[in-house]
């Protein structure tokens, strides 16, 4: 069995029944199911949405995105053993935790397979829930050039590098390319502050200035469930990302609920506390890969200028990156996920046939 083989690196070419083009996004792939079986599933398996709600198979890849690119490694390993594994159970661990503790649901229905979801259609809200309780990353370089307000916040002067903030601080951008917004530019990821949200409610995809504060109280309260339980293993949770949206449950009332993955290695930076407390950063998330691409390349400005865009996509194609690299964040990726949830990552044989065979013999979703 070939490393390249335990990889699922394509994950938009299963035979899933399904209506619509498949959505591929960088990591994760969306097969929306028919009405008939989305029905039939609800029915079957008793979920707690509307009769008629839309149904998703949600398959997560092994591939690695940094800088806005795929990554490969020698021996055409075109992904990271592991990793899809490792964040899928993270982000089960959590979403069961917010669950258990009454914070909100989110949209995963069923998890058939270790890199599969069973979603419902959820109407996002178009903000990408950044939260942090560290200085460090982007924060810290436009502060360290003398910048002093972010989202709305104004910061103190004299911080030091990845020093913990006076609070946990909410900074939130857009997701995806919003228009008409005034004082927004129509771009992605362009940070906002919460009077842009109250003065743009809807545009936003909020159903009411009340959401906000609901969004931004699941958004602590989530922040601080996953900060506690990391602070059990000595692990420090730095930053994240949360997403957010709207599903209506089986009596036709609609609820904001969590989205997407939380306090993954992906989406999140993760520290260790051991080293924190030393003077030393150990990451236990994706930024390690990012340091090892920015000393990799003789011209890391082609990774960090948005000019550049073009060059940086030839240099992800054209150059295999040394197997190491790829195994190196395979066992960070599986090391805190193992730390996190106390159960070993596994990894598939043949990730792509055993996907095939549970979701015809236990879903019959298999054309």
């Amino acid at each position: 069995m070939t490393l390249a083989r335990q990889v699922l690196a394509v994950n938009d070419d299963l035979p899933i029944r399904t209506h619509k083009p498949v959505h591929s996004g960088k990591v994760r792939s969306v097969y929306w199911l028919t009405p008939e079986d989305s029905q039939r599933l609800i029915t079957e398996r008793g979920y707690n949405v509307a009769p008629d709600a839309p149904l998703a198979i949600m398959v997560i890849s092994d591939r690695i995105s940094a800088f806005d690119c795929i990554w490969h490694a020698e021996g055409d390993v075109r992904g990271v053993p592991g990793k899809g594994a490792a964040l899928n159970a993270i982000s089960n661990h959590w979403f069961g935790l917010f669950k258990a503790q009454g914070l909100a649901d989110s949209h995963i229905l069923d998890i058939p397979h270790p890199l599969v979801w069973i979603v419902q259609k959820a109407r996002p809200v178009m903000v990408e829930a950044i939260c942090r309780q560290y200085i460090t990353g982007s924060m810290w370089r436009a502060y360290s050039k003398g910048e002093r307000e972010f989202c709305g916040i104004r910061l103190p002067d004299g911080l030091q590098k990845d020093q913990k903030l006076y609070e946990l601080l909410i900074t939130p951008s857009t997701k995806g390319v919003l228009k008409g917004i005034p004082g927004v530019p129509e771009a992605d990821d362009v940070n906002i502050s919460r009077a842009n949200l109250e003065q743009n409610t809807n545009a936003f995809g909020f159903a009411s200035l009340d959401d906000i504060n609901t969004y931004e109280r699941l958004l602590k309260e989530g922040f601080g469930v996953i900060s506690d339980a990391l602070a059990g293993i000595d692990q420090i949770f730095v930053d994240t990302k949360f997403e957010f949206g709207y599903v209506k449950n089986a009596e036709g009332q609609e609820r904001l609920i969590y989205m997407d993955e939380v306090g993954t290695p992906d989406s999140s930076r993760i520290w260790d506390g051991k080293a924190y407390r030393s003077g030393q950063i150990v990451e236990n998330s994706k930024e390690g890969f990012r340091q090892f691409l920015l000393n990799h390349f003789p011209d890391p400005d082609i990774l960090l200028n948005k000019d550049r865009f073009p060059e940086r996509l030839a240099l992800a194609r054209d150059n295999a990156l040394p197997l190491e690299a790829l195994m190196d964040i395979s066992r960070t990726y599986t090391g805190i996920a193992e730390k996190i949830t106390g159960q070993p990552i596994a990894l598939s044989a043949d990730p792509k046939g055993e996907i095939i065979e549970v979701l015809h013999q236990q879903f019959g979703l298999i054309r």
